[in-house]
C-alpha cells in the first residue's frame, strides 16, 4: 500500500493538505487510531481548519477525509463537484443551505449525526466547541465558494 500526500479542494468541505494510505488492496483493509491522523492546515478553507486524509485520493477518486473545525468557525456558503457524505464525529455542527451564510436556517447535527450533500450551495459553523467531521465521497472532489470573495485561496 502507497502512502502519498493529496491535496484535497473540499469542505466542506474541501481543499485538504494530509497524509493518505490509498485505497486497501482487495483482501486488505485500513487500520487508523486517532493518534495516527495527520492533521494539516488547509489554505481551501477559512483560517482555523484543520484536514486530513484517511483513505484515497480526493484530487483522483473515492476517499476519506477528517476535518477539524475550532469553536465559534463559519464556513461560508459553497459548493463541491461530487456528492459525499458527512458524518459528525465530534461536536456539534450547524449546516444550511442557501446563496450565503444565514445563522437563522441552520440545523443542528450533534456527534453521530450523518447527512448527504452535493451540487447544492450550503454552508455551516461550529458554535463553542471543537468539531471533527468525515467527508466520504467518490472524488474527485473540490470546494468552490459562492462568493469569490470568501474564499480564502484568493486572499
Amino acid at each position: 500500500m502507497n502512502s502519498n500526500l493529496a491535496a484535497l479542494s473540499v469542505v466542506f468541505a474541501i481543499g485538504c493538505l494530509g497524509s493518505s494510505t490509498g485505497w486497501a488492496e482487495p483482501g486488505a483493509y485500513i487500520m487508523v487510531t486517532p493518534k495516527d491522523i495527520k492533521w494539516a492546515d488547509n489554505p481551501a478553507l477559512p483560517k482555523g481548519a484543520k484536514t486530513a486524509v484517511i483513505q484515497g485520493d480526493p484530487n483522483a477518486g473515492p476517499y476519506i477525509v477528517r476535518v477539524k473545525l475550532p469553536p465559534n468557525y463559519i464556513l461560508p456558503a459553497h459548493t463541491h463537484p461530487d456528492e459525499r457524505t458527512v458524518t459528525v464525529i465530534s461536536g456539534t455542527w450547524y449546516h444550511g443551505d442557501g446563496d450565503k451564510y444565514d445563522a437563522t436556517k441552520l440545523h443542528e447535527f450533534p456527534a453521530g449525526s450523518i447527512y448527504g450533500e452535493g451540487h447544492v450551495r450550503h454552508f455551516g459553523a461550529s458554535k463553542g466547541t471543537e468539531v471533527i467531521l468525515q467527508v466520504d465521497g467518490p472524488g474527485p472532489t473540490g470546494i468552490d465558494y459562492v462568493n469569490p470573495a470568501d474564499d480564502p485561496r484568493k486572499k
